[in-house]
């Protein structure tokens, strides 16, 4: 089993001052890695959000989770992503997806595409990507993307590509990201472009087992190598278990038995959900757990009891 690791997704703040305290915060507390989602509601440019934490801070990793392939063409992304690296010294963690919430789109006049293929056209722009860090120059023709001789300046901090998360709950995003992943985000399926019932099934345990079998499949021999992740959605530290459970289950047509077991739902006390991730870490794997800021001040003693271990 890898160690654990904790990281939280920060969306907006007030002004620089507030982002930057809280990037020293979470540093202080022995969180991994700052992430900052990318869509176009009220939420802080992710490029620019982990710009600043990453000045703010000297240890801190910063990453999207995750950057949606159809806002960027990947040689741009590319280059930002290699200089904020440089910039950093080797601090980026470089979160990629294929795209799902269709409001994003509809607002933007973005083509919403089958998941097919967005998941097709994330894989063509990973390879360019990944050419320009590793190689400093990438040509390639592909169905949606067409590259000669691009240019991959400047390079990334260690001369490679970032540390990648690619995260899905679909078996072809899954298996994309088992070959490529460094960290693989274990996710629902969002193929309904928006957070529903449909969502709320999939995120049943035996769901997840499913889908770690599917990592295990195309990973082969560098699976215990690759960082599992989960994005909480429900956390609460309190003495009360069975109740919070049993007052969230009905909203998504859970009982509060599968509610208990959702791998994105953390509720109990310190113990119990110390526990818990471990527990799940045992049957899953996921060891990179990731909160938000509203959980940090009552999840603090959790990342120090487990936090490396």
């Amino acid at each position: 089993m890898r160690p654990f690791k904790f990281s939280i997704q920060y969306s907006s703040a007030p002004d620089g001052k507030t982002w930057r305290e809280f990037a020293r915060k979470v540093e202080d507390l022995g969180v991994d890695t700052l992430y900052v989602p990318d869509h176009f509601g009220d939420q802080w440019a992710p490029t620019i959000g982990m710009a600043v934490a990453a000045e703010a801070t000297t240890t801190l990793k910063v990453g999207a989770l995750v950057y949606d392939v159809d806002y960027r063409h990947p040689v741009t992304l590319a280059k930002e992503m290699a200089t904020l690296d440089l910039a950093s010294e080797g601090r980026v963690v470089f979160g990629f997806g294929a795209g799902w919430m269709k409001t994003d789109y509809d607002e933007a006049g973005i083509s919403y595409d089958s998941p097919g293929t967005r998941i097709d056209r994330m894989e063509e722009a990973l390879t360019i990507m990944k050419a320009l860090w590793r190689d400093g120059t990438a040509t390639f023709a592909g169905k949606h993307y067409n590259v000669t001789r691009a240019q991959g300046l400047p390079r990334p901090f260690e001369g490679t590509s970032p540390p990648i998360v690619i995260g899905g709950g679909g078996k072809k995003v899954l298996t994309i990201a088992a070959r490529e992943a460094d960290i693989i985000g274990v996710n629902p399926n969002l193929k309904s472009g928006a957070v529903d019932l449909s969502v709320a099934q999939s995120s049943l345990a035996e769901r997840y087992d499913e889908r770690i079998g599917w990592i295990k499949d195309a990973a082969g021999d560098r699976f215990d190598s690759i960082d599992l992740q989960i994005l909480t959605f429900l956390v609460q530290v309190t003495d009360d278990r069975e109740t919070a459970i049993a007052n969230t289950a009905p909203l998504f047509g859970m009982t509060p038995e599968e509610a208990a077991e959702v791998p994105m739902t953390l509720v109990g006390t310190e113990e119990e959900i110390v526990e818990t991730l471990q527990a799940r870490r045992e049957r899953f794997g996921f060891n990179d757990i990731v909160i938000h800021e509203p959980e940090l001040d009552a999840f603090a003693p959790i990342i120090a009891r487990l936090a490396g271990t």
